[in-house]
């Protein structure tokens, strides 16, 4: 063939491939409004709406758990996809397909949720036995359940995706069944899989028990295999055996490969998919999270009214008791208190920090050491910081608004959403070089005058400090601080830019298989 035939042969292909309606099958453990535990149920909603609303067709797969209210949401049966069985090891498992459609959308999502009563339906915890405080010890069945459940949606179904997106370590098992027990299954050989970590700290680790009740391959019963640590682990299966996979930050995706203490365990297993590993950050609603539509706070504002933003920085300062002066710094934090969030980094300069000419106030719940430390803090400097040990939705949008500077020193951060959040309300982010806020924030320079917030590469609370201090001389300067915050106030980190990633993404997997 000449080398103008294999050109026009490859033009026409990216041609065809561009102009694609895609059908996508997302795979979930959960989703909003049914069900959620953390960011991967707004995720799940999100990210399957922007695409339909870019002219793709999804689809999303979810357990329907106890927790959720057929009668609300009109979830119906489906006929066809009634009493539909698989084996688990030796037992018979009967399970049935019902569907709705994502709520309160202007295009419709169809969501199947996979019903059965031992496993999902006597339960409205996801993966949490309430009475214990530990994991359900039938996790694994009750998550390969949904794993095969997926295999015979499609053959039932006859709905043939171009992608089935899987996520997290839930749905790790769907593409080692495509590359093996199903691989014969009539047009299973034409699937494409792309796996999306959200948190690699959860991996679906069982006992080597397990394996008998997958149905797999003997020889996955190894190190080679889906055998990690002498466990058996769902989240490597989907890192050996998916078409491509991704996580929610271009850094994140570079750390994990490289740095053993982010790579969980399978920073090797990643290493050697590094070709097929990619990062996208997450989008945010800015229908909830937007300065000039929050109803949340008292006073909207955007770039050209900022004077507005300081009515929400007096409301917040009055409301923890401090005496409101616009030319003295409120720095905002809201996080969860552990170590991997940089509160021992907060912890350690803390007589420093109030040593500064700043008023702080914290939102946030966590290790009862920190409580404890926050708590005595509040009391000790009652007219320079406050803090909210719980969670406050309202004051999280009030935080977001009334604050100068936002806090996020984590340790490590895959995505992180705060740090956008504060962009957009030109709150400018202090953060540390790591994951998505690598990604999102970029640091001031002086001298070129270019830059959305402050930034501190090293793990060390001087470095830290020596940061802060760094924004607070910028804070000073009022004709450079608005800078700052107008340059962060142009972000777009709507779903709409995160979707349009994504169908990049899965058109590239596309074209290479």
């Amino acid at each position: 063939m000449s080398f103008f035939c294999i050109f026009t042969h490859s033009f026409i292909k990216d041609y065809k491939m561009a102009a694609k309606k895609l059908k996508i099958l997302f795979v979930t453990s959960e989703v909003v409004p049914f069900v959620k535990t953390g960011g991967l149920a707004d995720v799940s909603a999100a990210l399957p709406q922007m695409l339909s609303e870019l002219g793709h067709e999804v689809r999303i797969v979810v357990p329907k758990y106890g927790a959720v209210d057929e009668r609300k949401f009109k979830i119906h049966e489906i006929v066809r996809l009634k009493d539909l069985q698989i084996k688990i090891g030796d037992k018979e498992v009967t399970f049935s397909l019902k569907s709705c459609f994502l709520p309160g959308q202007r295009i419709r999502v169809q969501i199947y949720f996979l019903d059965n009563q031992e496993y999902f339906g006597s339960r409205n915890s996801l993966y949490v036995d309430p009475k214990t405080g530990k994991d359900y010890p039938d996790n694994d069945e009750r998550f390969i359940l949904l794993n095969r459940a997926v295999m015979e949606l499609i053959i039932k179904l006859g709905w043939i995706p171009d992608i089935i997106h899987c996520n997290d370590w839930q749905t790790g098992l769907v593409p080692v069944y495509l590359k093996t027990v199903y691989k014969n299954e009539p047009g299973f050989d034409k699937f494409n899989t792309l796996y999306t970590i959200h948190n690699l700290g959860f991996q679906g680790e069982f006992p080597k028990s397990t394996f008998e009740k997958l149905g797999l391959p003997e020889e996955l019963k190894s190190d080679k295999g889906i055998i990690h640590k002498g466990k058996v682990n769902f989240m490597k299966g989907a890192l050996l055996y998916a078409d491509t996979i991704n996580t929610v930050s271009e850094t994140y995706a570079n750390e994990i490969r490289t740095v053993t203490e982010l790579g969980e365990g399978l920073k090797e297993v990643l290493a050697k998919r590094k070709g097929d590993l990619f990062g996208i950050v997450n989008g945010i609603d800015t229908k909830v999270w937007n300065p000039e539509k929050d109803k949340m706070i008292p006073k909207k504002y955007s770039a050209k009214n900022l004077e507005a933003k300081l009515e929400n920085k007096k409301d917040l300062a009055e409301r923890f008791g401090f005496t409101y002066n616009p030319d003295l710094p409120v720095i905002g934090m809201i996080s969860r208190l552990f170590d991997s969030k940089g509160i021992d980094l907060v912890q350690k300069v803390f007589p420093e920090l109030m040593k500064l000419n700043i008023q702080m106030i914290l939102l946030g719940t966590g290790d009862a050491k920190y409580h404890q430390f926050f708590e005595k803090m509040s009391s000790k400097y009652s007219k320079k910081f406050a803090c909210y040990l719980g969670f406050n939705d309202e004051l999280a949008h009030l935080i977001e608004a009334g604050s100068d500077i936002f806090l996020m020193p984590s340790k490590y951060e895959p995505c992180g959403l705060n740090q956008m959040y504060s962009l957009m309300y030109g709150t400018v982010p202090l953060v540390r070089e790591t994951g998505g806020l690598a990604d999102t924030v970029i640091s001031y320079n002086g001298k070129t005058g270019d830059g959305n917030g402050f930034v501190f590469k090293k793990y060390d609370s001087k470095d830290f400090l020596k940061e802060l201090k760094h924004a607070l001389s910028a804070f000073d300067d009022k004709k450079t601080w608005n800078k700052i915050m107008k340059a962060g106030m142009k972000s777009d980190f709507s779903w709409g830019t995160s979707a349009k990633k994504y169908i990049d993404l899965y058109k590239t997997i596309l074209t290479s298989n």
